[in-house]
């Protein structure tokens, strides 16, 4: 284990328990400096001690580094590991072991913290078939969203990328997607055109969470209606102990998402958990499709679909109704119908 590949493991870990304190921010650093560091110069240092003298290096992340140049394991890492587990409940087991992808997670193109080769090898190593990016749509200017030129740029990309994987001998693809905005009338923040050239739509909600009822209701339902659309992100909009849920007639919501085969995603990241358990049973018995996603914004956020998994165990939502239990063919299959 190189330095580099021990830095990168223990922001993983701390990514996936939503450490995003100093800590992390000190991992990060430490990084970057690794990475911009003679191999030999890092090597002598280590050995002598001055690991510190370098800007951005302090004292736990130069005992990581000298312990990997060693050649060992970090005991830092070591305790993260097993301390950072995402805990996955037997019923959840089988929902976990179902999944086939991930229809929804961020890169650095928009808000996310790690490139598209770090996402796609963090979910090959989780054992995904492929996962479907999905950055910001260009409307959420503080997630740096994408607008249709540097959305053009980034399909260009994750093709090279995909060429790249399939000549390694990869069976992973990454699918093409976004997480497009729901403006306040209803329309989606993409044009038709471009919104016809990608794989998976996740549509959301980000701006005017406290809408009226009726014009929340009509906004959403406009948007799940769009035959772009395939995904409702994060329904409520709520953050669990920060801000309330949405008000909006959820019967009609899913009722049109149920017409109009748009799935309801089950968000598993730990501050959404996004619909609450009663919008779960009311999905469901309007025979909703439904989609287990992480909203990964870094490699160790990949590791949340636990949540959902229990989430959906606990409710019974149907196996056979989670998009993403389907192979990559079948799911793109299933967005044509």
């Amino acid at each position: 284990m190189t330095p580099e590949q021990a830095l990168l493991r223990v922001v993983h870990c701390l990514d996936r328990v939503h450490d995003t304190g100093f800590r992390t921010k000190a991992f990060v650093r430490a990084l970057d400096v690794v990475r911009s560091t003679p191999a030999d110069e890092l090597a002598a240092r280590a050995a002598a001690g001055t690991l510190t003298e370098l800007d951005g290096i302090g004292d736990s992340t130069a005992k990581v580094i000298t312990e990997a140049v060693a050649g060992e394991v970090p005991a830092y890492l070591v305790k993260l590991e097993s301390e950072t587990v995402v805990p996955l409940s037997p019923a959840g087991e089988r929902y976990r072991a179902a999944l086939r992808g991930d229809c929804h997670l961020h890169s650095t193109w928009s808000d996310g913290g790690a490139a598209i080769e770090d996402m796609a090898a963090t979910a090959i190593a989780l054992g995904h078939e492929y996962m479907v990016l999905t950055d910001h749509s260009a409307r959420l200017t503080v997630a740096h969203g994408l607008d249709e030129v540097r959305l053009g740029e980034q399909l260009a990309e994750v093709a090279r990328i995909n060429a790249a994987l399939a000549d390694a001998g990869y069976r992973f693809r990454i699918l093409t997607g976004m997480e497009v905005d729901i403006l306040e009338d209803g329309r989606l923040d993409l044009s038709d055109e471009l919104l016809g050239r990608l794989d998976v739509v996740v549509a959301s909600v980000h701006s005017k969470l406290r809408m009226e009822r009726q014009a929340m209701t009509e906004r959403m339902v406009r948007a799940v209606a769009s035959p772009h659309v395939d995904i409702l992100g994060h329904c409520t909009g709520r953050m669990i102990g920060k801000r309330p849920p949405s008000t909006f007639d959820a019967d009609y919501v899913f009722a049109a998402c149920a017409q109009f085969g748009t799935a309801v995603e089950i968000n598993c990241r730990p501050e959404r958990l996004d619909p609450p358990r009663e919008l779960i049973d009311l999905a469901l018995e309007y025979g909703c499709w439904f989609a287990i996603d992480s909203d990964a914004h870094a490699t160790g956020q990949l590791e949340w679909q636990p949540h959902g998994c229990d989430r959906a165990a606990e409710r019974e939502v149907p196996i056979e109704r989670i998009v993403n239990t389907l192979t990559a063919d079948d799911l793109l299959a299933w967005v044509a119908a």
